[in-house]
C-alpha cells in the first residue's frame, strides 16, 4: 500500500514539474518559470520599388512578354507578413506575338527581394493606386 502511494506522489510531482516546461509567458507562473517571448526583428524600412522592380523585372515578367512602359506604385506594409507589397503595371506581349495590353500584377518584397507576385483582381487596390514609371 505503502508503494503505490509513494508511486502516485511521484507521478503527481513528475506532472506537475512537466506542466512549468510549458508555461508561456502569460502564465500565471513565477517569472522564472515563464517561456522568454520572441523578440520581433525591427519593422523592415519600405523598399525602393523602382529599383527593385528594375533590377527583378525577370522575376515579375516572363522575358517573352516584352514589358514595356513599366509603372510602378508606392509599397504598403504586407498585412500577412513581415514584407512590403506594391502593384506593377506594364504593357506586354503574348506568346503569339499579340500585345496583351496593360497588365498588373501585385508583388511582395521581403528584404529587398521579390519574393512572389500574382495577378491584381478587382479586388486588389491597384486600379485606385498612383503609378510612376521605372
Amino acid at each position: 500500500m505503502l508503494r503505490i502511494i509513494a508511486h502516485a506522489a511521484l507521478l503527481v510531482g513528475a506532472l506537475a514539474l512537466d506542466a512549468c516546461g510549458f508555461a508561456d509567458s502569460r502564465a500565471p507562473v513565477p517569472e522564472f518559470m515563464r517561456m522568454k517571448e520572441a523578440e520581433q526583428p525591427p519593422p523592415e524600412a519600405p523598399p525602393d520599388v523602382k529599383r527593385v522592380v528594375r533590377e527583378q523585372i525577370d522575376v515579375v515578367f516572363l522575358a517573352t512578354s516584352y514589358p514595356r512602359e513599366v509603372h510602378v506604385a508606392p509599397p504598403h506594409r504586407e498585412v500577412r507578413g513581415p514584407g512590403w507589397t506594391a502593384c506593377v503595371r506594364a504593357q506586354l506581349t503574348s506568346a503569339t506575338g499579340t500585345s496583351l495590353g496593360a497588365q498588373t500584377y501585385i508583388v511582395t518584397i521581403n528584404g529587398g527581394k521579390v519574393v512572389d507576385r500574382r495577378r491584381a483582381d478587382a479586388d486588389d487596390i491597384c486600379g485606385t493606386e498612383t503609378y510612376e514609371p521605372i
